[in-house]
């Protein structure tokens, strides 16, 4: 597993039938201090997210364990959106708040 930023969202009319009516969504890797890294893949959506949320994905033959995706060609999902995170008993992120705190110094 993984945490990632939804970027985007993937359009293709012309799909396998088993993809028909999922929606599929571009996420970009985070660190743990939040911040984009380089790596990104296209992963099947089972919660809901949206655009800007910060979710947690799956990749590899666990991405076909969910309900939306089970049994299905996907080697990544998004199966969590991210109301808080804990680093080092420091609260770095919170949905409500839609920002990341401004650090205190180095997580250990």
């Amino acid at each position: 597993m993984f945490l990632a930023k939804v970027v985007g969202t993937v359009v293709a009319t012309q799909k396998d039938p088993k993809l028909a009516g999922l929606k599929l969504l571009l996420v970009q890797n985070l660190t743990l201090d939040l911040e984009l890294t380089k790596s990104f893949v296209v992963a099947a959506d089972a919660v809901g997210a949206g655009t800007g949320e910060v979710v947690v994905c799956a990749t590899g033959s666990s991405a076909r364990l969910t309900e939306v995706t089970h049994n299905l060609p996907v080697d990544a999902v998004i199966m969590a959106i991210v109301d808080s995170l804990e680093v080092g008993g420091r609260i770095t992120y919170n949905k409500m708040n839609d920002e990341k705190p401004v650090a205190a110094g180095p997580v250990s």
